[in-house]
């Protein structure tokens, strides 16, 4: 999976297509996640102790991870992702289009340093 709690995502498809924000939280057994300001839907409420006024609110609806493309800031879109090993050992993901590096995946391994 390569899109992970903290990334800046793209929303490739749907009402929001276009719109760059960032995952709040990924549900890998529904392949969804939850993204900021993204597929909003509203509640309406009562007036109750805790809400004293009621009324509607706004939450995030689940995105299928399908709908989203990790947001390379060096190509300043949405792109497509491989994963690689550092000269240290460690994997990374990196962009397919500029090839630059969007983070680390785990602790180094002594196995691939230097490759």
């Amino acid at each position: 999976m390569n899109i992970r709690k903290d990334d800046m995502v793209q929303v490739i498809t749907g009402n929001d297509k276009g719109k760059v924000a960032k995952v709040l939280r990924v549900m890998r057994e529904k392949n969804k996640a939850y993204v900021e300001g993204i597929a909003l839907v509203y509640r309406h409420t009562k007036p109750n102790r805790q809400n004293q006024q009621g009324g509607r609110i706004s939450k995030e609806r689940a995105v299928d991870l399908s709908n989203l493309a990790l947001y390379c800031p060096k190509c300043s879109k949405g792109t497509r992702v491989g994963r690689r090993f550092a000269a240290n050992g460690q994997k990374e993901r990196f962009c397919k289009h500029c090839e630059s590096s969007l983070g680390t995946m785990g602790p180094a391994k002594p196995a691939h340093a230097g490759k």
